[in-house]
């Protein structure tokens, strides 16, 4: 029992984390930003969190639209892994489909963009690559 209780704090605790990592995303402060695409790039990459993050996808891509738009060089590469972390998280279904549709734009004007960093370009483009192959329902 109290083992069962133990885990279950444990992963209320995570949750709190990686809600504050997603509010840090809009933080005014771009070294803020980096840390919260960090933390969330570990959490996404390290545990599957499809349950918690199908309610919280809209923020979040939102939140990475942001980083993308607005942030410079290290930022955009971070919001560009996240998003293909994200997209993985997702799947290939509706969500996962609908995350890549509304950001699949700007992935592209990133990318194309050649006064973007090299490094932001190329995350741009996995994440534009690997989204493609995960979720788009269109073939073309």
């Amino acid at each position: 029992g109290s083992e069962a209780a133990g885990e279950q704090g444990q992963e209320e605790e995570a949750e709190d984390r990686l809600k504050e990592h997603m509010d840090n995303l809009l933080d005014k402060s771009a070294k803020t930003r980096q840390a919260a695409l960090q933390s969330l790039r570990l959490a996404f990459s390290s545990k599957t969190l499809s349950e918690f993050l199908l309610e919280r996808r809209l923020m979040l891509t939102d939140s990475l639209e942001k980083c993308l738009k607005k942030g410079k060089g290290e930022e955009q590469a971070l919001a560009g892994t996240v998003l293909t972390l994200l997209c993985l998280q997702m799947g290939s279904g509706p969500e996962g489909e609908e995350v890549f549709r509304s950001l699949k734009p700007l992935l592209i004007s990133v990318l194309t963009d050649s006064t973007a960093s090299p490094g932001a370009r190329q995350s741009c483009a996995t994440a534009l690559g690997m989204c493609c192959y995960i979720a788009a329902a269109d073939l073309e």
